[in-house]
């Protein structure tokens, strides 16, 4: 079968690169493991980057319909009992107003795909292996079917395929876990619009309204314990060992945590990929790039791995589609070679685009988890002298513009 470019990975960063070479008149192949969209994760809160990339993609107006806009972060130390930070969203950075809301990932799942043409996302379509033919490549998938491409581009998260291909490690683990969860009141849940956060010993705790009755929230720690390490496999005991961990805060806050489901609590360990693999590595090689967490897993603390996986479509759509719709000569066609090279160039620039603010992303994110997750007296003083800096790099990483989708 062949295909003229094939997304590995029906995540954030694959549906938005397909969505977006949609919008400029280019096909593409999906490609997702699984049977259905994968909503791990339920929710993130979503930055005004974030918000200009998926305006670029033309999504954003009817998402925010659905999710209400934050109007600050308030952030409390359970060690010293104090509130550390009060810091208005309601700010201009250098490219406008800020914007940050929480989004359902199921919602902006659905409504990326429900935006690509019939036929664009094959599930149960699992790659286990990928060689070159030629200008092409073979996409070997479970089932036994071979895929040949012009393009492939891997967005299969940190155990992706794509980037062990292109020469990159598996990520590395920070030794924390993050436990999160959703609940839906079926009313309104009174939280107001703030992100409340919360920094404990080595913990931290978030939570986050999405809208007047649904509030997302997280729980990043580090198991000390054997039977610590065994409840990250059953909702039960972490929906016990979260309450436990948070004696300190508030009763109201602790009713959003006893108010969810089980099935709406989930953990995961927290991954990362060295920055110094990115300034070395082969984020594109021929005519295969990555993108998302396939190229940039990072530590939670900023906020921003799915809101940079959707600045990685944008600008990805946009390289590929310089290549596909560059004018070729009246009565001539366009050779392989030839096509080849405008491929490579194309994935050349979006790799030269993304390096570095993938690089900064990675390193800050890392950084600041470090100070909040700090262990100690003396860390827990320099946290709380801190937190106002902390709590602003986040809107200064924000005030990005990845561009439009439109082509010169």
């Amino acid at each position: 079968m062949m295909e003229d470019i094939v997304i590995v990975g029906a995540g954030i960063a694959g549906l938005t690169t397909s969505l977006g070479l949609h919008r400029l008149g280019i096909r593409s192949l999906v490609l997702e493991s699984s049977d259905g969209l994968r909503i791990a994760g339920f929710a993130f809160i979503t930055w005004t980057n974030a918000w200009r990339a998926l305006d670029a993609v033309g999504l954003g107006d009817s998402l925010r319909q659905h999710h209400q806009r934050l109007c600050g972060n308030v952030t409390t130390s359970t060690v010293s009992g104090l509130q550390t930070t009060d810091m208005s969203f309601e700010v201009e950075g250098k490219h406008g107003d800020q914007e940050v809301r929480c989004v359902q990932r199921k919602k902006l799942l659905e409504a990326l795909a429900n935006e690509l043409p019939g036929g664009t996302i094959r599930f149960s379509s699992k790659v286990v292996n990928v060689e070159q033919s030629g200008f092409h490549k073979l996409v070997h998938l479970a089932d036994g079917t071979i895929l040949r491409t012009k393009v492939l581009i891997g967005c299969d998260g940190v155990n992706s395929v794509v980037a062990k291909w292109l020469g990159f490690n598996k990520p590395a683990f920070t030794w924390r876990s993050g436990i999160r969860g959703i609940v839906d009141f079926k009313r309104n849940h009174g939280f107001g619009k703030k992100f409340m956060q919360f920094l404990g010993k080595g913990a931290r705790a978030g939570f986050i309204p999405c809208d007047d009755n649904t509030v997302y929230w997280f729980f990043i720690w580090t198991a000390s314990s054997s039977q610590e390490k065994e409840a990250e496999n059953n909702a039960a005991e972490l929906k016990r060992l979260v309450l436990s961990k948070l004696e300190e805060m508030p009763d109201e806050v602790k009713a959003i945590v006893e108010n969810t489901d089980l099935d709406g609590i989930m953990s995961s360990p927290l991954r990362y990929r060295h920055p110094w693999e990115l300034l070395w590595g082969n984020i594109s090689k021929g005519n295969v790039c990555v993108a998302g967490d396939a190229l940039h897993p990072m530590t939670p603390d900023l906020g921003q791995g799915a809101c940079s996986a959707l600045e990685d479509g944008v600008v990805l759509a946009r390289c590929l589609a310089e290549a596909f719709l560059k004018e070729v000569p009246s009565g001539e066609k366009l050779a392989e070679k030839e096509e080849y090279k405008r491929i490579e160039m194309g994935l050349k620039k979006y790799a030269k685009e993304r390096r570095w603010r993938s690089i900064e992303l990675i390193t800050t994110a890392y950084v600041v988890g470090f100070i909040q997750h700090g262990d100690g007296k003396v860390m827990y003083r320099l946290r709380d002298k801190l937190a106002a800096y902390l709590a602003g790099v986040l809107l200064r990483k924000a005030d990005f513009d990845c561009g439009k989708l439109s082509i010169s």
